[in-house]
């Protein structure tokens, strides 16, 4: 797997990670959260910009996903 972003902040009350893309990305790929004590896979099933909900966000983006775990 290819590093897709960089995980910004972590919003624990709704569990959703902020995430600045070096790579695009669209809803049903699959990433993989590393660092620190954290690693693991999910599909992205929603993301945001903004608040709103898209199906794909291009490098440069910071797109908002839920994330199973917590990530740091």
């Amino acid at each position: 797997m290819k590093e897709i972003g960089i995980v910004s902040n972590y919003f624990d009350h709704v569990n959703a990670a902020a995430i600045k893309l070096s790579s695009p990305l669209k809803v049903g790929d699959k990433i993989k959260v590393t660092g620190g004590e954290t690693e693991f896979e999910q599909e992205v099933k929603s993301m945001q910009i903004d608040k709103k909900a898209v199906e794909k966000a291009k490098k440069g983006d910071e797109i908002g996903v839920i994330v199973k775990q917590k990530v740091r």
